[in-house]
Formats: structure tokens, sequence, C-alpha cells
């Protein structure tokens, strides 16, 4: 598991914890911060930028 997906549900863990300690919709929006940050990063790329993420990706799979 990449260190990236490691944060991400970190996030969502902590994000489900503060439930229990701050209001309902500010626990939302922390979860959807750690969700919808990470694709929205991705989504600012260039179209060239975004092609090399990909191929790094597939790169890191087969070795």
């Amino acid at each position: 598991m990449s260190t990236q997906t490691k944060v991400a549900i970190g996030g969502v863990v902590v994000g489900f914890l503060t439930l229990f300690v701050f209001p309902w919709w500010l626990s939302a929006l922390i979860i959807l911060g750690a969700v919808g940050l990470p694709f929205a990063a991705y989504m600012m790329l260039d179209p060239s930028q975004r092609k090399r993420v990909r191929a790094q990706g597939r790169k890191r799979i087969g070795s």
C-alpha cells in the first residue's frame, strides 16, 4: 500500500473518530476533505502530467 493511500485512510479514520467530539457537519467536512483533496489535486494537473502520474503508477506495480 502506498504512503498516500495510508494517509488518506488515516484521514478518513480521524474524520470518523471526530464524530464523537465535534458536530456531525464538521466531521463530514473533515472526511470529505480527506477524500476529495487528492482527487481535486489530480484533476488540477495538465493532461500530460496526469499521463506521467499514471505511467509511474503502472511502472511501480511491475517492479
